[in-house]
């Protein structure tokens, strides 16, 4: 019976050297001490005779070894070389019958040094690129010694793992990261991996610098692999990540839909002001063209079409669009006046007279034309006099040998209806685009 500490008891010198006062439900007891030298003397019995290169239960059953997982962050995530940093701590757990030892003391706490003097798992990082384990100011590896045989080993890593990210739908994308450990040189009959019952766990999230991803849960699982040395335990840690579209649509989205727009406005201006339209619709063109090279230098080299490229793509073909149809409004308005200005100068000259002979008098030649070649007055209908398809782009097929059924189309109106057809074209695209990709 440990006996309480009371005022008006008292206590001899040498009692006191060998009780320590502890604290325990704010009531005063005496604990014995326990000296240094008997924590020598059991882990001098426990190492008497221990070889460290032979895993427990040798020959007999395999060695289970429990595993938990403290994340202390992830991020960030590079997309360009498909890898992802995370700082973890990392614990393992098992049962030495080597170890074992009576004493009063049901729990040895020790540090690094221990480590290289007894068995510890071969476990290594499958997916890994770089693993760094830190050393400042002392190892960061902790030891721990039941008296029962049970080994708790921990220790703190920084590792670049590799992710394969999925770009379809970039950047409405979602990624599961893995994170893939066992064995190195153990196989399952040997070694058995189990998860603990809390075997992840994750630190305040508001320090983690993923920047462009939310992290959104996670899930561990365990698989075996069967190779040709063997099967073996795999556990496997999925971080599932969404993107964030923050930054892509303040960078791409916006200033593409700003630069079709833009590019509408040439609609509106006189369609005689040819080096205005001209310069807007090139400048558009150019700027769209440098967008797109922006918003690839963020992604790997993938050879298939992202949800970006798709955007960006179709924006490039609405102001490529706007100002090939002010090429072809001015051709054809251009044209049909220079045919019509070089009709009416034939007129005029075979309006004039003819002088017959010098000194004679003269005779007055109208209603006569110069033989111009056909291809002159093609401007009059397609094919010739008479519309042979389904678009006529030219007023004077209106009438005379102008057939039923098909569409007549101004060459002055085309301004009108392309006020109209780009701005409702590039609306139902971006309602198809959004819903099909964020709900779809």
């Amino acid at each position: 019976i440990i006996p309480k500490l009371l005022p008006t008891l008292g206590s001899t010198k040498q009692e006191e050297e060998d009780y320590e006062d502890v604290p325990i439900n704010k009531t005063w007891v005496l604990s014995p001490k326990v000296y240094e030298s008997d924590v020598t003397l059991i882990l001098n019995k426990l190492l008497q005779g221990y070889d460290n290169k032979l895993r427990p239960d040798i020959g007999g059953k395999p060695t289970v070894i429990e595993t938990a997982v403290y994340v202390n962050s992830i991020g960030p995530v590079d997309p360009i070389n498909m890898e992802y940093t995370i700082d973890i701590f990392f614990a393992q757990t098992w049962y030495d019958s080597r170890l074992k030892f009576n004493s009063t003391m049901k729990l040895l706490m020790l540090n690094s040094n221990m480590v290289g003097k007894i068995w510890i798992p071969d476990t290594f990082f499958r997916n890994s690129r770089k693993s760094d384990a830190h050393w400042i100011t002392t190892p960061n590896r902790l030891l721990r010694l039941w008296s029962n045989g049970r080994v708790m080993y921990t220790l703190r890593l920084t590792i670049n793992a590799e992710c394969y990210l999925k770009l379809h739908n970039f950047p409405m994308d979602e990624h599961s990261c893995p994170l893939e450990f066992s064995s190195y040189g153990y196989p399952r009959n040997e070694i058995m991996y189990r998860w603990q019952r809390r075997a992840v766990e994750v630190a305040d999230q508001r320090y983690w610098r993923l920047y462009q991803f939310a992290f959104v849960g996670l899930r561990n699982t365990s698989d075996v692999a069967h190779t040709q040395s063997g099967e073996y335990v795999i556990m496997t840690i999925f971080f599932d990540l969404s993107r964030r579209m923050g930054y892509f649509t303040i960078q791409t989205y916006i200033p593409c839909s700003m630069i079709v727009v833009l590019s509408w406005v040439s609609f509106w201006i006189n369609k005689d002001a040819v080096p205005a339209r001209t310069s807007l619709g090139i400048t558009t063109v150019l700027t769209m063209t440098t967008l797109s090279t922006i918003s690839r230098k963020s992604l790997p080299k993938v050879s298939y079409v992202t949800a970006m490229d798709l955007f960006v793509s179709v924006c490039f073909i609405f102001t490529f669009a706007a100002l090939m149809e002010y090429g072809t409004l001015h051709y054809f308005t251009s044209n049909r006046q220079n045919k019509k200005t070089f009709a009416l100068s034939c007129l005029q000259k075979s309006s004039s007279l003819v002088n017959i002979r010098p000194g004679t008098s003269l005779l007055q030649m109208n209603n006569i034309l110069p033989y111009v070649e056909e291809d002159d007055f093609a401007y009059e209908c397609l094919d010739g006099k008479d519309c042979a398809s389904f678009f006529c782009c030219f007023d004077d097929c209106r009438s005379g040998a102008w057939r039923e059924n098909r569409m007549h189309v101004r060459v002055s109106k085309i301004d009108s209806y392309a006020r109209i057809f780009f701005p409702t074209a590039f609306g139902l695209f971006n309602l198809v685009y959004w819903i099909g990709y964020l709900y779809l």
